[in-house]
């Protein structure tokens, strides 16, 4: 019989030092004191500030910006080593994310935000280089759709008549 080296019992079969209850690991009350004790150094900024970091680094995960696992011998390794992780979704949502936690973290550490800023800006960057864009804005429903032939409107049919943005429905205009 082999022992293997991965065994986290070890050869003899028991527990490595410092692991389970025994007397060599720290009592629940230990535990409980070291909790207690990072919880009144912690502060909600450094926690908000760190759960920034980790969504800009999903977020640049999810959109294939850093090194994933290593690519296997599947279909997914000629897409390369990120494709199964793909998300545009949620690299959209990280960046909503963090934008939103800089918009709290200003009140308190404004100082130290530019690097973090850096990254947000770059993956968004890198997220509106990947999104898929439409030749055509989307069109309301009802609105009528072009000629068949493409023709273009005369000037005196496009006075009056909304522009792209706001006949998208991405332009609020006042009193309209």
């Amino acid at each position: 019989m082999s022992t293997d080296s991965t065994d986290p019992a070890g050869p003899s079969g028991e527990p490595p030092p410092g692991a389970g209850a025994g007397p060599e690991g720290p009592s629940e009350a230990e535990l409980r004191a070291a909790y207690e004790a990072e919880l009144s150094r912690i502060t909600p900024a450094d926690m908000m500030l760190q759960a920034a970091v980790s969504l800009l680094n999903l977020g640049a995960r999810r959109l294939g910006l850093t090194g994933g696992p290593e690519p296997s011998e599947s279909a997914d390794a000629a897409a390369g080593p990120a494709a199964a992780e793909r998300d545009l979704g949620q690299v959209r949502d990280a960046i909503d994310g963090v934008r939103a936690l800089l918009a709290i973290l200003e009140r308190s550490m404004p100082e130290e935000l530019r690097p973090l800023r850096d990254a947000l800006s770059q993956l968004q960057i890198a997220y509106a280089r990947e999104t898929p864009v439409s030749a055509e804005p989307a069109r309301p429903a009802g609105e009528p759709q072009p000629a068949a032939g493409g023709e273009a409107q005369t000037a005196e049919e496009r006075k009056g008549a909304p522009g792209p943005a706001q006949s998208s429905g991405r332009l609020w205009v006042p009193g309209s």
